[in-house]
C-alpha cells in the first residue's frame, strides 16, 4: 500500500470519528457556552481567512483587482438578500467586465 492510500484511508477513519462522536456523546458530555462560541467564531475565522486566500491569492500572487470586486459584488448582494442565481451572475459578470477592461 502506497503512502497516498494510506493517508486517504487515515483521514476517512478520522473523519468518520469525528463525525460518530457527535451523535455518540450527545447528553454524557455538557460544552460549557462560553466552549460552544469559540467554537462558532473559530469556525467563522476560518471561513473568513480561507475566503480572503482564495479570493486574493493565485499561484502564491496577488490574484488582481477584478476577483475580490466580483466577491464584494457578490458579497453585497448576498448581503441584501438578492437571489442566488443573480448573486452569481453579478459576480461573474463584475469579475468578467474588470478582467475585459485589463485590471486583471
Amino acid at each position: 500500500m502506497n503512502a497516498t492510500v494510506t493517508v486517504t484511508l487515515a483521514l476517512a477513519v478520522g473523519t468518520y470519528a469525528f463525525r460518530l462522536v457527535g451523535p455518540v456523546l450527545h447528553g454524557r458530555v455538557a460544552v460549557p457556552p462560553r466552549v460552544q462560541e469559540l467554537a462558532s467564531a473559530g469556525a467563522v475565522v476560518i471561513l473568513v481567512a480561507l475566503l480572503a486566500t482564495g479570493t486574493l491569492s493565485e499561484s502564491g500572487r496577488f490574484a488582481g483587482w477584478a476577483r475580490p470586486a466580483g466577491v464584494l459584488v457578490g458579497a453585497a448582494l448576498a448581503w441584501r438578500r438578492a437571489p442566488f442565481a443573480a448573486v452569481v451572475l453579478a459576480a461573474a459578470a463584475t469579475t468578467a467586465l474588470l478582467r475585459l477592461a485589463g485590471t486583471g
